[in-house]
């Protein structure tokens, strides 16, 4: 029987430390597991749910993007992916009496875990002007709210339309359409804050924005490094890819400024080999001080070009642009200030380079760690330049693999969720459906909090996520967002965002990917993309939470109605009763969708295009592969200062918070934690065990504060701290962005200790 959710807040202030683990999954990652599911769903519902997870004829896991191969295991799901699945199918409610009880003010005192706990919105809600408590509203009451502020707004440029990555390819589509119907391409999304650096890099120096390689390429490689990325926590079903590779002779380099249990030994739960031993992943762990990434892989492109018959010379020829210009630069690179910037020694980056030398068929694989510095695209397209000096795109067991979060963002991505849209996606989409879309760029999510905090934007409307949550500059966000004329958000379950909000605010509850979705053209599925440009059905099973939800694609079709009116041509009506004929739309849009119901039909979905890795076309403005030739830039620290990086327990997916413990890196009972090497925090005075309050600095002298952290000594590179997030979000300064993407520079804050208060 599952469980009744927490009353009360846990108490946190007192978190318990123990060794950390080496290993990850196995045992203790089974056990987990079923716990939380037979809390949250009892031991029916989880035997019904756990089996279409992940399956061809059943729904995609909620969380990450990592793709699933053709056969498929019937446990095709993680402990996170369980947590995941857990709340979102949960039998626990949160009706409009529970808002009777609970004023704004009281959900804006509770944590995010406890928030996260209380279970599926069973019907929508208002909160009022002047109001203290939401309270029960109709939809037709909703949208004519919607319909109201929007439709007095002074220009469309004033709405905000925010897209979370779990948005199904057919609601997204449809978001983008209503919004540049109405008038705007203020189309923030979460790859803002994630992997807008990648993209930028990647449409430069190769003409798509996404990775370049498959499953099997993982499979085949000869040598995987995994920079940045703690796949044990935030991608666990990797570990299983990274152990096949292991048992086709791969060698795996990791490198981070912590150590990561996923990467030490991986205890697959799918064995009786794996739950007993476990299998070792990393070959060589390069301990990197944070953002000395760049250094490194100039380096090491600067001793590649340096051996003789390293340097893949015919491809360079055929298929590169500017190989001169960077290797004149690789060659400024100097042993003293790489080893200053990152932290290593001389001898592992010797070892690094002869397990590159040694490899003919390289992927690199990275995820926040890299992406969120001011100079995260430099940094990427250095990756970039090191693949291509050898060959290693375009060809099988090769290539680059940033690994996306929220598990269809880059499908939100490809459907037209962007504020700085190509102009032949505009035509195609204007020609489809004869309007006329707005060419101006529009608001990303760092200008759209700026926006929000000046007046410029005064209606947002949010598709899922935990926008206050996930944003930096937690103080700034949130002012921001209470200047809003309206705030909206379309959501499963209570976040922090519903606490603040607008002089009015929506909650419209919405279907999960574990609902059936019926409409008047019969029962439904949606269509994501998983990190690897595959795309494939998602088809719930489960009797929704309530009968008063709406799905995403209806919510969108329906605002669509109340605010264009019968002036617009757009069949939204059609739209919602049947996805098929959205589809129809997106395969005479969207490049890579052509036939698609066709095409999606066939069990486990089908590939999008990608020229660099299909037949080595690379769509740049030269027309090939751009070698790049950036400074080489690393953060400066100032005496008595540390670098934190912000970062996610093993109990939380992004925002969400499914528990109080890190399991991996020992700790119990409490977030507010701060990770310090033991020679920095003897060098700072800070004991084990202390509380210190965290303030970070930056140019514009402004303290921004979190208090009350316990100090924990752990093995992470010197100079270098870590802390979790959203709790540390208020150190991050908004205009603290990386160069070209404007991804909020999340893993690089210098901080300084003051004791507690």
């Amino acid at each position: 029987m599952a469980s009744k959710p927490p009353a009360g807040d846990p108490v946190q202030d007192a978190p318990r430390v123990g060794p950390a683990q080496h290993s990850a999954a196995g045992l203790p990652a089974v056990a987990q597991s079923l716990r939380v599911a037979q809390q949250q769903m009892g031991l029916r519902r989880t035997a019904r749910t756990l089996l279409k997870v992940n399956q061809k004829d059943g729904f995609d896991c909620p969380g990450c993007a990592w793709p699933e191969g053709d056969k498929r295991h019937t446990a095709e799901f993680c402990e996170n992916g369980v947590k995941a699945v857990a709340e979102e199918a949960t039998l626990r409610r949160v009706t409009p009496d529970f808002f009777t009880e609970h004023p704004v003010s009281d959900l804006a005192g509770r944590s995010g875990y406890w928030l996260g706990q209380q279970g599926r919105i069973t019907q929508p809600v208002y909160l009022p002007e002047g109001a203290d408590r939401y309270e029960a509203v109709t939809w037709e009451r909703a949208f004519a709210i919607m319909a109201e502020e929007l439709g007095a707004l002074a220009s469309p440029d004033e709405a905000v339309f925010y897209t979370s990555g779990r948005t199904s390819n057919e609601a997204a589509f449809l978001l983008q359409l209503f919004a540049r119907e109405f008038g705007t391409n203020n189309l923030p999304d979460c790859s803002n804050m994630c992997h807008e650096s990648s993209g930028s890099a990647l449409t430069e120096t190769i003409g798509v924005g996404k990775g370049s390689v498959s499953l099997e390429d993982l499979h085949h490689a000869d040598l995987i490094i995994i920079a940045g990325q703690n796949p044990g926590t935030n991608h666990p079903r990797m570990l299983s890819a990274l152990e096949q590779a292991k048992a086709a002779g791969a060698k795996i380099i990791s490198v981070n400024p912590l150590p990561e249990a996923g990467l030490e030994r991986f205890k697959n739960p799918q064995t009786p080999q794996g739950m007993l031993k476990g299998t070792p992943l990393n070959d060589l762990f390069l301990q990197i001080r944070i953002g000395g990434d760049q250094a490194l892989f100039r380096l090491l492109n600067k001793l590649i070009l340096e051996t003789e018959g390293a340097v893949d010379r015919t491809f360079v020829a055929e298929h590169t642009h500017g190989y001169e210009e960077f290797a004149a630069a690789a060659a400024e690179a100097d042993w003293e200030s790489t080893l200053a910037a990152t932290g290593l020694d001389r001898a592992a980056v010797e070892e690094a380079l002869a397990m590159v030398l040694a490899s003919e068929r390289t992927v690199v694989c990275w995820a926040m760690g890299l992406t969120q510095h001011k100079h995260s695209v430099p940094t990427i397209r250095e990756v970039v330049n090191f693949l291509l000096l050898r060959g290693n795109i375009g060809r099988p067991g090769a290539g680059v693999c940033p690994v996306r979060g929220h598990s269809n963002v880059q499908g939100d991505r490809t459907m037209g969720i962007f504020e700085r849209p190509a102009p032949a996606f505009l035509d195609a989409l204007d020609k489809e459906f004869g309007i006329t879309s707005p060419r101006h760029h529009g608001y990303d999510v760092v200008r759209a909090i700026r926006a929000l905090r000046d007046g410029d934007a005064k209606v947002f409307f949010a598709m899922g996520g935990n926008f206050v949550a996930a944003t930096p500059d937690t103080e700034v966000t949130e002012t921001a967002m209470r200047n809003a004329r309206l705030t909206v958000h379309v959501s499963t379950k209570l976040n922090r965002s519903h606490a603040v909000t607008g002089a009015r605010a929506l909650i419209l509850p919405t279907l999960g990917r574990t609902d059936k979705d019926v409409q008047a053209g019969g029962k439904q599925f949606v269509t994501v993309e998983d990190s690897m440009s595959k795309v494939h059905a998602s088809r719930g099973n489960l009797t929704p939470a309530s009968p008063h939800l709406l799905s995403e694609p209806a919510i969108v079709a329906r605002l669509a109605r109340a605010v264009l009116g019968p002036e617009s041509a757009t069949p939204w009506e059609e739209f919602e009763k049947d996805y098929a004929t959205i589809r129809d739309r997106i395969s005479r849009v969207v490049p890579g969708f052509e036939n698609f119901n066709a095409r999606i039909a066939h069990p486990g979905g089908f590939t999008l295009p990608h020229g660099p890795r299909d037949s080595r076309r690379f769509p740049t403005a030269t027309g090939k592969a751009n070698f790049t030739a950036a400074p080489v830039e690393f953060p400066e620290l100032p005496e008595g200062r540390l670098l934190l990086q912000t970062l996610r327990s093993h109990d939380q997916y992004n925002t969400t918070i499914y528990g109080l413990d890190d399991r991996y890196r020992g700790i119990k009972g409490g977030r507010r934690v701060v990770l310090v090497h033991p020679e920095d925090a003897a060098a700072l005075g800070l004991t084990d065990g202390s509380y210190t309050d965290l303030v970070s600095e930056w140019k514009d002298g402004v303290e921004r504060r979190a208090p009350g952290f316990r100090v924990v000594h752990y093995p992470t590179a010197r100079g270098c701290a870590a802390a979790y997030y959203p709790e540390t979000n208020v150190l991050v300064p908004l205009d603290s962005t990386a160069d070209t993407s404007n991804t909020p520079a999340s893993k690089s804050v210098v901080v300084r200790f003051e004791p507690a208060g």
